[in-house]
């Protein structure tokens, strides 16, 4: 055997170099005379050349087919690999992402200016033009329209800023319906109370120039009085505001005088009549400077005085009349919710003096009433007699019954349901000053006397 690859080894390693010889690697002679040997035979393992894997079983292996490179985790890389294929690197995408064919591009790349290509088949060399891209917003229908204007307008009503009303508004794509702003908002009044509604006439007079027209108010107005039956259905009292309002339009020369009288003698319906007749009859009452005052100053604007004196003069009406209607009325039109404590306070205040069953039972009646409709809440009550009970010393200094004359009114009260057992509680007492008699004599009655 050894004589064998002693020959192939001189017949066919005449340059020194290695071949394959069925599947063995042969060395020349100086190989195999450095190899280690035992007993004159050559101890050298026989390498063998790498075979490539065919597709077809690098599919079967679950790996990518025709490996171009060096493995990268263990995987060889594809053809279309965007990673580097450097043995250093983290494996990043080449270039930031922004290099070879069907890549992304680099980060922010859409947003810069792509140089135009003459060979684009649109491409016209005499009229091309930057392209400028402009924000289109499409006009509003008249639903869009009065779905965007109930909130902006019932903000307002509650912080009345203006200013906020007309950068909203011009925000909006009106269109030719710049009138439908003032039909809105006054059609939005006509259910709120006489505060609302000066509000809305200071909203017309700051949006008439820079947002509304004469002619765009003149349509609005025009609109409400042809919808004035509709408007009627819900606020019976519709025909008066209106009027109120168009009058107030005229004084703020957001509306001219020209306005009412187009209306002369060319309109049949008893609504709109009344209304232009209201207008009228307040313009021409007094100065065009009076209407600033058409919804008077209501809710919280009004001085502490004044409404304590409102309510002051609205108990004692029903304390002589008894109307209980007309002072729920009255006292609705004050429009100061968080105030009405004032109105237990001072109806305690006015039994006391009194100091009647009268005035007693028909102030424990008001209270229950107010309290059971849930016009004075149980917050307000409860605010209402904790300042009674603190003020009861200086109110004994007028009245020395007071004690005896709030814990009757205090039984009423509670024999009604308005009071409940934690205010029972809490309401003073002053108990019987004991005198010493005769009888009793000695140093106690001395000391007493002194």
């Amino acid at each position: 055997m050894s004589t064998e690859v002693e020959r192939a080894v001189s017949e066919n390693f005449q340059d020194g170099e290695p071949e394959a010889v069925n599947g063995n690697v042969l060395f020349s002679k100086d190989s195999a005379q450095n190899a280690p040997t035992k007993e004159g035979r050559v101890f050298k393992k026989a390498k063998r050349t790498m075979r490539q894997k065919s597709n077809s079983e690098s599919e079967k292996d679950g790996l990518p087919s025709s490996p171009t490179g060096p493995p990268f985790n263990g995987l060889p890389f594809s053809k279309n690999s965007r990673k580097s294929r450097a043995q250093q690197g983290r494996g990043l995408p080449k270039k930031g992402g922004a290099g070879g064919k069907g890549t992304w591009g680099k980060l922010g790349s859409e947003l810069m200016d792509t140089p135009e290509d003459c060979n684009d088949p649109n491409y016209d060399s005499d009229s091309q033009e930057a392209v400028r891209l402009e924000k289109v917003t499409p006009v509003l229908n008249e639903e869009e329209l009065c779905l965007a204007l109930r909130p902006i307008i019932q903000e307002y009503l509650e912080n009345g800023d203006s200013a906020e009303v007309k950068a909203l508004l011009n925000d909006l794509n009106v269109g030719p319906r710049k009138h439908k702003i003032a039909e809105f908002a006054v059609s939005l009044a006509l259910d709120r109370h006489d505060p609302h509604r000066e509000l809305t006439s200071r909203l017309i007079s700051d949006l008439h120039g820079p947002v509304l027209s004469t002619n765009d108010l003149s349509n609005g107005f025009n609109e409400l009085l042809n919808n004035l039956q509709d408007l009627t259905l819900d606020t019976p009292d519709a025909p008066t505001i209106l009027g109120q309002f168009i009058a107030r339009a005229v004084a703020d020369d957001c509306l001219t005088w020209e306005f009412i009288e187009g209306y002369k003698g060319k309109v049949d319906s008893k609504l709109v009549i009344h209304a232009l007749e209201k207008a009228e009859v307040l313009l021409q009452m007094g100065s065009i400077a009076q209407l600033d005052q058409v919804w008077g100053v209501g809710g919280g604007n009004r001085p502490v005085k004044y409404l304590t004196n409102k309510i002051v003069l609205l108990l004692e009406e029903y304390l002589s009349s008894a109307d209980a209607q007309e002072a729920v009325r009255c006292l609705k039109e004050l429009d100061v919710p968080h105030f009405y404590h004032e109105v237990v306070y001072q109806a305690a205040v006015i039994a006391i003096e009194k100091s009647t069953d009268v005035a007693a039972q028909r102030m424990t009646d008001i209270l229950k009433l107010f309290t059971t409709t849930n016009l004075i809440t149980p917050q307000q009550l409860k605010k209402g007699c904790l300042r009674l009970f603190y003020d009861m010393p200086e109110i004994c200094v007028d009245v020395p019954a007071a004690y005896a004359l709030l814990e009757r009114l205090g039984n009423k009260l509670y024999m009604e349901g308005v009071l409940d057992d934690a205010l029972m509680r809490e309401m003073p007492t002053r108990g019987r000053k004991r005198f010493v008699s005769e009888g009793d004599g000695g140093k106690v009655k001395e000391q007493l006397l002194r």
